[in-house]
C-alpha cells in the first residue's frame, strides 16, 4: 500500500504551455505583453472615466465600471505566468501556486457570468421597460446585484477550491494547458473526486447555465422590441445601446461553451487551447476596445476629462 507521504510528493506541476516550438517563444511572448499591457490600460482607462465623470454615474455604466475591474483581475491572473514562462522557459508551478490561479481564475468567470446578466437585464428595462426603469435600476438594486455577483463568486470558488486542497497528487505531474483549470487538476488526482464533480455540476448550473439562459432571455426580448421599432433610427438609437455589451457576451460565452462541450481528446486538446485563448485572454482585452471604440458616450466622457486635464499639461 501507498503511503500518504508517497501519494503527497508532488509539489509542482509542469503547464505545457502552447507547445513546444520554442522559436517561436519569443514572438508570443511580444504578443501577450502587448495583450496584456492594452487590456490593463484599457480597463483602467474605463474605470477612471466612469469613476470621475458625472455623466457617466448610470447603472449601465456602473456595471461597465465593475466589469473592467474584473477583466484587469482576470487577465493578471494568467498572463503574467504565461510571460513568464515564454520569457524564462521555466513551465514549473507549485501546487500551491497553481491553486491560487484556478481559484482567481475560477471566481473571475463566476463573477463575470453574474456581471454579464446583470448588463443584459439592465438594457432589458431600458429598452423594453422604459416607463419602469428608473424606479426598478435603482443604487440599491445596482449595488445588490454587484455585491451579490462578487460574494457568490468568491464563495462557491472558495467551496471548491477547499475540496481539491484535500485531493492527494501522485503522478504524472504535467498539466496540458498554459494555466490551472480544474479538470486538468481532477484527472491528476489520485483521490476520489466524486463529491467535487457533484458540487461543481450544481455550481455550474448556478454560475454558468442561469445567468446565460438569463442573458439570452433579455436579448430575445430586447431584439424583438427593436424589430418592432417603426423609425429606423429609432432602431439604430436602441440597438446600439446594446450592441458592445452583446458582442462581448457572444465573445465569452461562444467560446466557454465550445472548450467545455468539447471531447477532451489528444487531438482536440490544441483547439481546445485556442479557444481558450479567447474567453481568457482575449474577452478582457475585447471589453475596453470594444466600448471605447464603438461607444459614443465614452468618448464624450474621455474629451471632457481631456479637457479637465489640459490645464495642467
Amino acid at each position: 500500500m501507498e503511503t500518504k507521504e508517497n501519494q503527497t510528493s508532488i509539489t509542482r506541476f509542469i503547464l505545457l504551455g502552447l507547445g513546444n516550438n520554442t522559436e517561436l517563444w519569443p514572438f508570443l511572448f511580444s504578443l501577450f505583453l502587448v495583450i496584456y499591457l492594452v487590456t490593463i490600460f484599457g480597463n483602467l482607462i474605463i474605470i477612471l472615466l466612469v469613476a470621475n465623470d458625472q455623466q457617466l454615474h448610470t447603472p449601465m455604466y456602473f456595471f461597465l465600471g465593475n466589469l473592467s475591474c474584473l477583466e484587469t483581475f482576470y487577465s493578471s491572473t494568467i498572463l503574467p505566468k504565461m510571460l513568464n514562462s515564454l520569457f524564462t522557459g521555466d513551465r514549473t508551478i507549485t501546487v500551491n501556486a497553481c491553486l491560487s490561479q484556478y481559484y482567481f481564475f475560477g471566481c473571475c468567470v463566476a463573477i463575470e457570468t453574474f456581471l454579464l446578466a446583470a448588463m443584459s437585464y439592465d438594457r432589458y428595462l431600458a429598452i423594453c421597460r422604459p416607463l419602469l426603469y428608473a424606479s426598478v435600476m435603482n443604487k440599491k438594486l445596482c449595488f445588490q446585484l454587484i455585491a451579490g455577483a462578487w460574494l457568490n463568486g468568491l464563495i462557491a470558488n472558495s467551496i471548491v477550491v477547499f475540496l481539491v486542497i484535500q485531493f492527494s497528487f501522485c503522478g504524472p505531474n504535467v498539466i496540458d494547458h498554459y494555466f490551472c483549470d480544474l479538470n486538468p487538476l481532477e484527472k491528476l488526482s489520485c483521490s476520489d473526486t466524486s463529491l467535487l464533480k457533484i458540487i461543481v455540476f450544481l455550481l455550474t448550473f448556478i454560475f454558468t447555465l442561469a445567468p446565460f439562459f438569463l442573458t439570452v432571455s433579455s436579448y430575445i426580448c430586447i431584439i424583438s422590441s427593436i424589430i418592432r421599432i417603426q423609425s429606423t433610427i429609432g432602431r439604430k438609437k436602441a440597438f446600439s445601446t446594446c450592441s458592445s455589451h452583446l458582442t462581448v457576451v457572444c465573445l465569452f460565452y461562444g467560446t466557454i461553451i465550445i472548450v467545455y462541450m468539447l471531447p477532451d481528446t489528444p487531438n482536440l486538446r490544441q483547439l481546445n487551447k485556442i479557444f481558450s485563448i479567447f474567453y481568457t485572454i482575449l474577452t478582457p482585452l475585447a471589453n475596453p476596445l470594444i466600448y471605447t471604440l464603438r461607444n459614443t458616450e465614452i468618448h464624450k466622457a474621455s474629451r471632457r476629462v481631456q479637457s479637465k486635464l489640459s490645464p495642467f499639461f
